[in-house]
């Protein structure tokens, strides 16, 4: 396929390689311009091209930005055909973007994204660490294979997305519709814990929105009690932990 990523960062970065290796055919825009595009990410293949030129005849584009920078995309993406599939990897972190009312109140935060952005959206790679999906990716088959939750309220666009999740090395799980998405955001029983496929579906079913809101809000004070070189296992215990 032919897929764009937006964003060079930990994840966006991984995603670009893992999907060239897997031999896709990857594009990288990253805001400050093709030369701001790590050497590393573009190691497998992928290709760093200008925004403007990245969404242009695209299977997939995947917006791998700061959740409260998703809506300044809305101009770019106005040309690009709705068969497109637009995947948000994003999560809303008060601390980080600053409050947002509306999800504050509740609403889902890509469902939210979506509707500014003006197109339908695939939540998929959010509930993973950058560190997970970098270094546990395996061959599907494997036992104990991660799962990552994909949520799309287009089936067809579901299924491209479970696709290339499994194709960077991770189990995908079908969670449903956009509108379910709020189940593997930051921090329910489902995220960054690295469930298998079995353990996936009980995990989003137990997310509780008022409870994982208060679990998010202390991850910086719980993280600090990790000292100050915690491993990845360490941060997923901790996740872990906070839902038993």
């Amino acid at each position: 396929m032919k897929v764009t990523v937006i964003g060079a960062g930990a994840i966006g970065g991984n995603l670009a390689r893992k999907l060239s290796e897997a031999g896709h055919e990857v594009q990288v825009a990253d805001a400050r311009g093709p030369a701001a595009v790590p050497a590393d990410v573009l190691a497998s293949g992928a290709r760093a091209v200008a925004p403007e030129a990245a969404v242009r005849d695209r299977d997939v584009i995947i917006l791998s930005i700061p959740f409260d920078r998703v809506p300044e995309l809305a101009g770019l993406l106005s040309s690009v055909p709705e068969q497109t599939v637009v995947i948000d990897t994003s999560n809303y972190y008060p601390h980080l973007s600053g409050h947002i009312e509306a999800v504050d109140n509740g609403q889902v935060e890509s469902v939210r994204n979506a509707e500014l952005l003006g197109r339908p959206l695939v939540k998929a790679w959010n509930a993973a660490l950058a560190e997970t999906q970098r270094a546990k990716g395996v061959p599907a088959g494997t036992p104990g294979r991660i799962a990552i939750p994909v949520a799309a309220d287009s089936q067809e666009s579901r299924r491209v997305a479970m696709q290339l999740v499994d194709d960077t090395g991770f189990d995908p799980f079908d969670a449903g519709t956009l509108a379910d998405s709020w189940r593997q955001q930051p921090m329910g029983p489902a995220y960054c814990t690295e469930l298998t496929l079995e353990e996936m579906g009980p995990a989003l079913a137990a997310a509780d929105r008022d409870k994982d809101m208060r679990v998010r809000d202390s991850m910086m004070e719980r993280f600090a009690a990790l000292g100050d070189a915690p491993t990845l296992d360490d941060v997923v215990e901790m996740n872990r932990a906070a839902h038993r």
